[in-house]
């Protein structure tokens, strides 16, 4: 037998129990917007470029534009077009840049906790030095927003094997880490379980446009393609269909043009969609019987 996480069963995505989202649709939309902050000089990042000796400057700073601009022209485009945003954040930027939480706070979006920063990972620490992390974060995020937040994506998708139960003690309720599913799935916890919720990692500009190296014509394409595929796939299962960014890369003003592309389309959909947060998403899938979600 290989080694497994033990986390979930195999259920496959044909013949499970039938649900609906609200409004009798069948296919749950949201935008998961990562604003993330980076240290000077040392830690982890992505780059643009292939990085130099310390301080990489060029990667530093490639990656600060989308902190003082990208973000805010993409919150003009979500204005533009009426979307909802889940603000997936590294607690930091409360310190660094708090006028952007405000603007995002005046929308009523949800935020998700996302470490403390993604110069750090989270799974390579030990179990109390985990747990004092994702405190440390919920604490600044709860002191901020006034109610903690429900879900979580660890920075860099860093989990460690005790990632999940240290979550669920600390009250989050479903966390975005695992992209296995296309519909909400249980985890077993030692005190319980969690929701893992679907998190793109294909519909998703690090990957593509940062890994790949495709450019934003194609991104947007792809964000086009897969929401018709999995609009016609949900006519026979609830699934859920994220978009994953990041305000450094598609905020840059050449991919922001297609970004803009591909979420009009969607939003020219919004009455065949439900056009949401990620963490309204979790609240109707806990809602649901005992034995419905897998």
């Amino acid at each position: 037998m290989l080694p497994t996480h033990g986390r979930y069963e195999y259920v496959p995505i044909v013949g499970r129990p039938d649900y609906c989202w609200p409004g009798e649709k069948r296919l749950a939309v949201y935008i998961a917007l990562n604003l993330e902050h980076f240290a000077f000089g040392e830690g982890l990042g992505a780059e643009l470029a292939p990085g130099g000796p310390q301080p990489d400057v060029l990667n530093y700073a490639w990656r600060d534009y989308g902190n003082r601009v990208g973000a805010w022209r993409m919150l003009e485009l979500f204005d533009e077009l009426k979307l909802p945003v889940s603000v997936l954040v590294n607690s930091e930027i409360y310190g660094y840049c708090p006028q952007l939480m405000d603007a995002f706070r005046a929308r009523g979006d949800e935020v998700v906790g996302h470490g403390r920063t993604n110069a750090e990972r989270q799974g390579v620490l030990d179990e109390a030095a985990e747990r004092a992390l994702i405190a440390e974060a919920t604490t600044i995020i709860e002191r901020h927003e006034g109610k903690r937040p429900q879900g979580w994506l660890g920075p860099w998708i860093s989990e460690s094997r005790l990632t999940p139960d240290l979550l669920q003690e600390a009250g989050y309720r479903y966390v975005l880490d695992w992209c296995a599913d296309d519909q909400p799935i249980w985890m077993k916890t030692r005190q319980g379980r969690i929701l893992a919720m679907p998190y793109p990692q294909e519909i998703n500009d690090i990957p593509a446009i940062a890994a790949r190296k495709v450019e934003g014509d194609v991104f947007a394409d792809m964000i086009v393609d897969a929401f018709e595929e999995m609009l016609r796939q949900s006519e026979n299962q609830p699934l859920v269909f994220g978009i994953a960014l990041h305000a450094y890369i598609v905020g840059q003003p050449h991919r922001l043009r297609h970004l803009r592309r591909a979420l009009s389309h969607i939003a020219s959909r919004r009455d065949d969609i439900w056009l949401t947060h990620a963490g309204a998403i979790a609240t109707h899938a806990l809602a649901q019987p005992e034995g419905v979600v897998p």
